[in-house]
């Protein structure tokens, strides 16, 4: 296959645009977003359980709180740590430390102690962002680590009174720094007993630093500009340990230019609802900066239940959902929008992980029937190149195809572990290149030497691990990741066509094929299968198993069918909704299985 005879390049699927698009190339990327902003400054940027602000209130509250880091003693070129979910007080951390040239460190606030002292030690931060629900945790990081501050937020800070008073009868009462969390005596000593307790400055203290003084501190320094690093996210886990990536302004804004173009159809004043969240590539990257610059208004939610989804849907009335198959897997669960209309909603995009044909053509299916007119577009990317590098066209779906590259971005297949092109239709590891492709992983130049890549075409190369073909149109086929390969008495497996073949049958909602040992055949295949409704009589989950058994013996060739199945309430999932493989492949279930 030669990258450069693609018949139909992207922009054939959009009116009006350009071969290539303009990109902000020595920017950082809250200089883009707040240039991008500016018309919209009186528009919502966010809705915070019907807390809203504007673009204006937000700068103008970035403003205070890069005042405030540098009054702390942050200064450009430093690293502090994000341990956040989805608040506007980790938004408006995330754009402080870029406007004062600071690399943010993004961590999941449900990571282990010790997981995250690695992330804490490994880039250096001596300063975190932190929500009270992980002081415990803290204590312990500050006490193994350099971190010299704690700024400490609570998930309730931002709501309106009422949902105060309600979080801290239920969620906050888990949260350590006041004892007994109780709601009265946090607020009327202003958190001065969390310092006591931890050591960690509040949030409104923190906020009230940056106010004091004449003059905008953070508009006198070094800014970070397009080439820098501005952000250190971590891969997931699902198939190994993460790794620390480092991503520029320059990606992420190439990425808004590209997103906005793809999804061709952001308008200012859209409601985006944001699922993923601001420490995962596609949450910061897609929900939160492509969005803002779009002018949109973030839904902004600090934790995500894929049950309460059509609470979700008929509260906000969102426009645009950006999630992974688990969202929309629930969607189809849900019992609460019989009869709903949903034409509100234009956008559906699917990424993070795998969505099988039959889970997509349910979804669309379910979209119709209440009344809207959009269909699930799968992406596909990795936290590599921030998040998606390939969507589907808005009209130009191809059954099984993750869609067409992102602008300027460019994708090949190659033989694994070569630089050498295969022909159109045929499988091979999936390579691209582009702006958005990370600088590196982080404090590791041979695992970077090993993905990236410089071809002989003179361009730097992402190789990405997975399995895939291109058509002569452009259109990406993605297979699986190349380490889920099952190699079985010498057949090569591949579980996401078996799962997409099981996925197939009226009962199942979805599934995951694993490897598993074997005394002879080296490995087989197991089925882990997650029915529409929950089978909980042993002779009906039996049934269930021999349909499905006898559905994969007619669509499978023989040496492909599954050695064993077993029914799940649910599959295990990562910390970012993505299926933890790893996890079903850890336990002999046995027991259990058909």
């Amino acid at each position: 296959m030669q990258t450069n005879q693609i018949k139909t390049p992207w922009y054939a699927f959009y009116e009006g645009v350009s071969a290539h698009l303009e990109y902000p190339r020595e920017m950082s990327l809250y200089e883009f977003m707040e240039r991008r902003t500016v018309p919209f400054m009186n528009n919502y940027c966010y809705d915070y359980f019907g807390r809203k602000a504007t673009y204006a209130q937000l700068h103008r509250d970035i403003q205070t709180c890069a005042d405030a880091f540098l009054r702390l003693g942050v200064r450009c070129g430093d690293r502090v740590s994000i341990c956040m979910p989805n608040t506007p007080e980790a938004v408006i951390s995330f754009y402080a430390l870029n406007k004062i040239g600071v690399v943010a460190n993004m961590i999941h606030p449900l990571s282990a102690a010790v997981e995250i002292c690695h992330y804490v030690t490994v880039s250096g931060s001596e300063y975190i962002v932190t929500v009270d629900l992980c002081l415990p945790k803290l204590r312990e990081v500050m006490k193994e680590t350099g971190l010299r501050q704690c700024i400490l937020v609570s998930v309730a800070d931002s709501m309106p009174f009422h949902m105060k008073f309600g979080y801290y009868l239920t969620k906050g009462r888990r949260a350590k720094s006041v004892p007994g969390c109780l709601f009265w005596m946090k607020y009327l000593t202003k958190g001065r007993l969390a310092k006591s307790v931890s050591d960690c400055l509040p949030w409104k203290q923190f906020m009230a630093m940056g106010r004091k003084g004449a003059g905008n501190l953070s508009d006198t320094g070094r800014r970070s500009k397009g080439d820098d690093v501005a952000a250190i996210l971590y891969s997931g886990g699902t198939t190994g340990s993460p790794k620390g990536i480092e991503l520029t302004n320059l990606n992420f804004n190439a990425l808004a230019v590209q997103g906005e173009a793809m999804c061709a159809c952001l308008q200012p004043q859209d409601r985006l609802l944001a699922i993923m969240p601001i420490f995962h590539g596609f949450g910061l990257g897609i929900c939160i900066h492509t969005a803002l610059c779009a002018g949109c208004m973030d839904i902004l939610l600090p934790g995500f239940d894929a049950g309460h989804c059509a609470r979700l849907l008929r509260k906000y009335k969102p426009n645009i959902i950006a999630g992974v198959p688990t969202l929309y897997e629930a969607l189809l669960r849900s019992g609460s929008l019989e009869g709903y209309d949903l034409s509100f909603l234009k956008c559906v995009i699917s990424g993070g992980d795998s969505l099988s044909v039959a889970l997509k053509q349910k979804v669309d299916e379910f979209l119709r029937q209440h009344g809207s007119n959009a269909q699930i577009r799968e992406g596909y990317g990795l936290t590599e190149c921030v998040t998606g590098s390939c969507l589907t066209p808005l009209h130009g779906y191809r059954e099984g195809s993750i869609g067409i590259p992102y602008p300027d971005t460019y994708y090949k297949i190659v033989k694994p572990q070569t630089h050498e092109e295969v022909p159109y239709g045929e499988e091979g590891e999936i390579v691209l290149s582009g702006l958005t492709v990370m600088k590196g992983y982080l404090n590791d130049q041979e695992e970077t030497n090993k993905v990236l890549q410089r071809h002989e075409d003179g361009r730097l190369w992402l190789h990405t691990g997975d399995l895939g073909s291109m058509d002569s149109d452009g259109f990406v086929y993605f297979r699986q990741r190349l380490k889920r390969l099952i190699v079985s008495s010498g057949y090569c497996l591949y579980p996401q066509y078996i799962e997409s073949v099981i996925d197939s049958h009226e009962k199942v909602l979805t599934s995951c094929v694993v490897g598993i040992s074997h005394p002879y055949k080296v490995q087989v295949a197991k089925a882990f299968i997650v029915p529409k409704d929950n089978v909980q009589d042993a002779e009906k989950r039996a049934e269930l198993l021999q349909e499905i058994r006898e559905h994969c013996e007619k669509n499978l060739a023989k040496y492909s069918w599954p050695y064993a199945y077993e029914v799940l309430e649910e599959l295990p999932r990562t910390l970012v909704g993505k299926v933890a493989y790893n996890e079903l492949t850890k336990e002999d279930r046995s027991d259990e299985t058909a």
